[in-house]
């Protein structure tokens, strides 16, 4: 089966939550019908990412659990993570952020995350933050983006 990664990033603190969850689902729906599989990770660290994983949960139940996954990719470990393991269908830690500092931390899950995606679904409206920085990662990198930001203004 061939496996498509997605990484899903976002601002700490959003605007209009409807416009953006509205895209969000349309885009993995999408994505989740084009690729024989999905997986997808999120973070868990702004506003972003906890509509991201609900909006998730709602395309895996539109177009089938079958046809994705979504990994909770953790930058170090944290109290309440069997919470955690009930609702994400897998939660890690990369191995590369053993022993690094918490704030350095989110920065190199990030870097990771990336690095290990075929395309970044982002909204990203503004240049600053670790979600801007992220982008600009994954395009250093030359990776697949589609940032939600865009799709809003143009529609």
């Amino acid at each position: 089966m061939e496996e498509y990664t997605i990484s899903l990033f976002g601002h700490r603190v959003l605007g209009d939550f409807r416009k953006i969850e509205a895209t969000l689902y349309t885009v993995l729906c999408d994505l989740m019908r084009q690729k024989q599989y999905v997986s997808i990770y999120v973070g868990r660290n702004g506003e972003f990412d906890f509509l991201a994983a609900s909006v998730v949960k709602k395309a895996q139940s539109a177009i089938g659990k079958e046809k994705s996954s979504m990994t909770l990719v953790l930058p170090y470990f944290q109290k309440g993570i069997e919470d955690y393991e009930r609702y994400y269908d897998d939660v890690i830690i990369p191995e590369c952020l053993e022993g690094t500092y918490p704030k350095g931390a989110i920065t190199k899950r990030n870097q990771w995350m990336i690095e290990g995606s075929d395309c970044l679904v982002c909204y990203v409206d503004h240049e600053s933050g670790g979600a801007y920085h992220a982008l600009k990662y994954a395009r250093k990198l030359g990776k697949t983006i589609i940032n939600l930001s865009h799709i809003i203004k143009n529609s």
